[in-house]
């Protein structure tokens, strides 16, 4: 029985180090992919590297893995599919994501981030993926934390503030982090639709493992149409400068190289995994445990500063993603509203008064039957 106990407490917590993992590894990279771009390179190679080298890592797995596994037909639907998770997220979400990152900072940016979980829910409700009634306390919930995501994202862009922890690095260092509202506006354009194609991209991947359940290959189908993608996108923004496509044993390609093992392969594998006994909601609710790690590491390696605004805005975003969350979790048990709780608990009262009048009636007769002609107390 302890045995089982363990058993069942270690598959239980598989999907939550599962996230939390995954959400380390994004921090790493969004400081790393930060240190890269500074140093000059291209946003649009640096995905094409990234994909590169996850697909070359994905591809044995799966074929390791998987080859003995009854796998589904590569349909026509199913490549499609592939086609379209392998533009919105890898090509257009990362794209977009570093070149808003270009124009503020890394905390800034996996801050942004944390609209994710809000945005997934609201296209699952579309989809009609998430149940929605507005008279209980757990819809309520996540229709206010959805608001107060984005108005904290908002608060985030327009309003910087004093100055609460200043950079402890060189001026040089500090003027750079220190972007210009303008720009900061930009970025968040930029991110917020990385972070519209990204929630895409995790709705469309469950719909896509329910037909092809595969999900190394699946992995490895999404990083190889990605790379051939960010290639094509690559060579028409970067036409005219092949320089950028030099890379040498530097930051430049420590960032490609752990970014597209782990945070493009593992992270597509794992979430993939993690959303069929979950759903995508959950695969997107540990974003500000992200956030933490990378203004924590954003200020002592990059030397960030942090404003009294942002820091506002980035708990406002936090409170508003745990309504979402907590509303979601709520989802996994019965209702908690006094006034739709009562009206179920006097029914099942009901049918059990008329299931022992029932039996009582039969038990009578039966009784009758034997030849017991004094009643029972049950029959009186």
């Amino acid at each position: 029985m302890e045995n089982q106990q363990k058993q069942n407490w270690f598959e239980k917590a598989k999907p939550l180090a599962a996230v939390v993992s995954m959400q380390f590894g994004y921090a790493i990279m969004d400081v790393l992919s930060k240190a890269a771009l500074n140093k000059g390179m291209s946003n649009y190679v640096f995905v094409v590297y990234r994909q590169a080298v996850a697909f070359l890592v994905m591809a044995p797995l799966a074929w390791f893995f998987e080859r003995r596994k009854a796998k589904p037909k590569m349909t026509l639907s199913i490549f499609i599919k592939i086609l379209v998770l392998s533009l919105i997220e890898p090509v257009i979400d990362q794209n977009l994501y570093f070149l808003g990152m270009k124009y503020t900072t890394a905390t800034f940016a996996v801050t942004i981030t944390n609209m994710l979980p809000a945005i997934t829910f609201i296209f699952a409700w579309i989809l009609r993926l998430e149940q929605v009634n507005i008279r209980s306390i757990r819809s309520q919930a996540k229709v206010v934390g959805t608001v107060a995501t984005v108005s904290g994202a908002m608060i985030m862009t327009l309003i910087k503030g004093p100055v609460l922890f200043g950079s402890h690095g060189g001026n040089d260092q500090s003027q750079h982090n220190g972007t210009s509202t303008q720009h900061t506006i930009i970025g968040f354009i930029m991110m917020t639709i990385g972070c519209f194609c990204w929630a895409s991209f995790v709705i469309l991947q469950a719909i896509t493992l329910k037909s092809y359940p595969a999900a190394l290959s699946l992995s490895a189908w999404i990083c190889l149409m990605a790379t051939i993608e960010g290639a094509a996108v690559a060579l028409v923004m970067e036409r005219g400068n092949p320089s950028v496509w030099s890379i040498k044993f530097d930051m430049k390609l420590l960032c490609a190289v752990y970014s597209g093992i782990t945070c493009s392969g593992l992270a597509y594998y794992l979430q993939g995994v993690v959303m069929k006994s979950k759903g995508p909601v959950y695969v997107t609710a540990f974003s500000p445990l992200c956030m933490v790690i990378v203004a924590i590491m954003g200020y002592f390696l990059l030397a960030e500063q942090v404003f009294l605004g942002r820091m506002s805005g980035a708990i406002i975003v936090c409170l508003g993603l745990y309504f979402v969350v907590w509303g979601k979790s709520k989802d996994n048990y019965g209702p908690e509203d006094p006034n739709t709780q009562e009206p179920i608990e006097e029914m099942d009262n009901a049918k059990k008064e008329n299931f022992t009048c029932c039996t009582h009636g039969v038990t009578t007769a039966t009784n009758l039957g034997n030849g017991n002609t004094t009643p029972s107390e049950e029959q009186v």
